[in-house]
């Protein structure tokens, strides 16, 4: 038997993991999570499904502004469709976690970091299209065209594509030798790097790299945008036709401003911080953040804040009056 601790590495993932989320809580406490959870889970998909349908249906929301809010709801409904079922299952099993195989796991992950990466970059898109709308007036509809729009968004999920499939492979290649329990609620990055032996300061600088390249990057550009668009707004004249522009324009920024500190924020606070001293409870309480709260908030804070998307509901449902007779006739 070699003496080196390498010679003990499994050179493969185990065939099964297990996630052991919050089995180890009490059962009352997790069936209250349980049905805290699942209205906020259907209140996510209506939400953000609701979105895309006015945005698809709708003729007046039919603008590159409109295009990338639906972009984005759809990412939250893939998003929410991808975490959320298994979490809630997880609230109801018995203790000792939920066995996951190797496959799923690698799964789970790629499509949460390609998700997530696409919303960062959808985000600095929908920077991008107000900066130009707003600071670039006369030429924003020669710039920003419908061919445009669908490139920025096939490039924002291209971006998160390629760099799932490169943290996916680069984490299972890893040797696990800690055993197979994940200690989260879902096969996330940090919790797979605790379980992995090798050069950890090599482990760290790759995530440290993702965060630089889904975090850091955009949301200089989304500030950077945004600092240009108030000052432009808060430049432009005090009366009239201005001023209920201006008016209209802060409530947009204010917006997306809010749903990028949300999202940055709760990024941020899982992921921009070093392996070492990390508490896996406390990483369990803020990925519920994101995978409940969050998701739900973006549709609110677009459709209570937005006329334009509740004149489209107003006539939507306006539509659907008018026509329940005929079918019934």
């Amino acid at each position: 038997m070699s003496l080196r601790p390498e010679a003990n590495w499994t050179a493969r993932p185990p065939r099964d993991f297990v996630i052991l989320g919050f089995s180890g809580w009490p059962r009352g406490l997790r069936a209250l999570l349980f049905a805290l959870g699942l209205p906020l889970y259907a209140a996510t998909l209506a939400g953000n499904g609701l979105i895309v349908a006015l945005a698809a249906a709708d003729r007046a929301l039919r603008t590159p502004m409109y295009f990338f809010l639906g972009s984005l709801s759809a990412v939250e409904v893939a998003y929410t469709l991808v975490l959320t079922p298994r979490t809630l299952a997880g609230f109801l099993l018995p203790p000792g976690g939920q066995p996951l195989p190797a496959a799923a796991c690698a799964a789970q992950m790629g499509l949460f970091v390609a998700l997530g990466g696409a919303e960062c970059l959808l985000l600095a898109a929908m920077a991008l299209d107000r900066y130009l709308a707003i600071c670039r007036p006369l030429r924003y509809p020669q710039l920003v065209t419908p061919a445009l729009c669908w490139r920025l968004l096939a490039a924002c999920c291209a971006g998160g594509a390629v760099l799932a499939l490169a943290l996916t492979t680069a984490i299972f290649r890893l040797p696990f030798c800690r055993g197979r329990l994940v200690n989260h609620v879902f096969c996330d990055l940090p919790a797979l790097l605790e379980l992995a032996c090798g050069d950890k300061a090599l482990q760290e600088r790759a995530l440290l790299a993702a965060c630089l390249l889904l975090l850091v990057l955009p949301l200089a550009l989304i500030l950077l945008s945004y600092a240009r668009v108030l000052a432009a707004i808060l430049g432009a004249g005090a009366a009239g036709a201005a001023a209920q522009g201006r008016r209209k324009a802060l409530a947009t920024v204010a917006s997306h401003l809010t749903v990028a500190v949300l999202h940055y924020g709760c990024a941020t606070a899982m992921y921009a911080r070093p392996l070492e001293g990390r508490s896996p409870e406390q990483d369990k309480l803020v990925s519920l953040v994101y995978i409940y709260l969050t998701p739900l908030l973006y549709p609110a804070i677009y459709t209570l804040r937005n006329r334009d998307m509740q004149d489209a509901l107003r006539r939507a449902l306006a539509a659907r009056r008018q026509a329940g007779p005929g079918c019934r006739g």
